[in-house]
């Protein structure tokens, strides 16, 4: 699982906006501890440009929601 695909799946998990900050907290407990804010930031916003994330505004910062899953026609 790479870095951004755990933090996705950590972010579907959490209740309410993300902001950077909590997704650097939610990253220094996973399987790489060292990456920092701008890592948070930065896949922060690889994931919403993929459309995994909304972006939104919470208490007039930039904060992050999930968008819900995505099905296949299949399932």
């Amino acid at each position: 699982m790479t870095r951004r695909a755990w933090l996705l799946a950590a972010l579907q998990a959490a209740p309410g906006p993300v902001t950077t900050q909590h997704a650097a907290a939610l990253l220094a407990g996973s399987p790489w501890p060292t990456a920092g804010r701008n890592t948070a930031r930065k896949d922060l916003r690889d994931l919403a440009g993929r459309g995994d994330l909304r972006i939104v505004t919470a208490d007039g910062r930039r904060a992050y929601l999930p968008e819900p899953t995505k099905r296949s026609a299949a399932a």
